[in-house]
């Protein structure tokens, strides 16, 4: 019986030990309710946005576009996990990416919650969770 319980007690330690190391590794990105209803956004709570131009899960926004839309850039070291995977761009810098989409800022969002990018041009797309 005292056995059972060790091998209890160090399972449920190992898998708190395993779920503090994710909590602490972070997710790109979070869910926040906008105007436009729950929306992925940025660790400053901007929201992140889709371009229908990208393709093959590759960023088609590049220069003076990407000065516009900010990509999400994965920082050195990131991991992919799940429905988050990363994407080289053209500049050889590393873009976040949620279910093959990259994901971006827009420059005229002014706070958090902000979503005038939504529809820009009929083809930037708010990204939802």
């Amino acid at each position: 019986m005292l056995n059972h319980f060790i091998r209890a007690a160090s399972a449920a330690a190992a898998l708190c030990i395993a779920t503090a190391a994710l909590a602490a590794a972070g997710a790109p990105a979070s869910t926040a309710q906008t105007s436009k209803g729950a929306a992925l956004v940025d660790g400053k709570g901007m929201s992140l946005y889709t371009f229908d131009n990208d393709a093959g899960g590759k960023s088609a926004c590049n220069g003076p576009c990407a000065a516009i839309w900010p990509p999400l850039i994965a920082a050195s070291g990131s991991s992919a996990a799940g429905d988050w995977t990363i994407v080289p761009r053209d500049d050889g810098t590393a873009q976040w990416a949620y279910k093959g989409h990259p994901l971006y800022t827009f420059t005229k969002d002014g706070k958090p919650g902000d979503v005038s990018g939504d529809g820009f041009k009929n083809v930037w797309r708010l990204a939802k969770p």
